[in-house]
């Protein structure tokens, strides 16, 4: 068994491959190193044999998390380091240890997956754009708030602006003119969103040409499928990059 870490700065994302491809991995997302302790010591039958992570994290805490399991699941643990190069990738930064690296394996991930040129959009707590072109040269890309810091931005500074994350959600079952502060604020944003990945579908027209295909991954990615119905949704592009980084035997 095989287990893959993706160490935001306030979530961690994990899952365990089995090794069996009829086996499907299971996963989850945790906050903290101890609650993802807890969630895979009661994993049924867990025997690691492995562990990969990426981590963009500060180097305290990422060798914290890394002496945590191999103390607890006796393992070596391997961590993806930033590349110049990578499964055929060009890293495109002129400082290329300053891409961060779970956005540099979405992109590595895509471009496996892909075989062509690619436009990866991410929406996360920031969402990110990345291109590609046909021969794994990485172009560069843009960085915006995603949704919750747009939303969390609002709510700090401006005083009457106050609703709870379950109105939140209420709020974004349509798009018509909010009639509620909840639905304008969700609503507005959620467009936003929605504009800034059509812009970056054009801009992959202009520098990539008519043939790429377009990958999206991040928590809020179902939000802009609707006007994206070309994309290919992979929620775990960022672990289909660690595998090229962070080879393992048996899988």
């Amino acid at each position: 068994m095989i287990l893959e870490l993706d160490c935001g700065n306030s979530l961690i994302k994990w899952r365990v491959l089995s090794g069996t491809p009829a086996i499907a991995p299971i996963g989850g997302v945790v906050d903290s190193d101890e609650s993802l302790l807890r969630v895979l010591l009661s994993v049924s039958g867990l025997a690691l044999s492995g562990c990969r992570l990426v981590s963009v994290r500060s180097d305290v805490e990422t060798s914290a998390l890394v002496a945590l399991l191999e103390r607890e699941f006796s393992v070596a643990v391997l961590c993806a380091q930033p590349a110049l190069e990578l499964a055929g990738v060009r890293n495109g930064y002129d400082e290329y240890a300053r891409l961060g690296l779970d956005r540099w394996l979405a992109v590595v991930g895509a471009y496996q997956l892909a075989g062509r040129a690619c436009l990866v959009l991410d929406l996360g707590t920031a969402v990110t754009s990345d291109f590609v072109s046909v021969d794994g040269e990485h172009l560069g890309g843009y960085i915006c708030p995603g949704l919750p810091l747009m939303r969390n931005q609002l709510r700090t500074h401006t005083r009457r602006i106050r609703y709870d994350d379950v109105a939140a959600e209420k709020a974004l079952h349509s798009y018509q003119p909010g009639r509620s502060t909840v639905e304008a604020v969700e609503r507005g944003c959620a467009l936003m969103l929605r504009g800034f990945v059509l812009t970056q579908v054009e801009l992959a027209r202009e520098c990539l040409g008519d043939s790429f295909s377009v990958y999206l991954t991040g928590g809020d990615a179902a939000l802009v499928r609707e006007v994206l119905p070309q994309a290919r949704l992979v929620s775990d592009l960022v672990f289909v990059g660690l595998a090229q980084a962070c080879p393992l035997p048996g899988v």
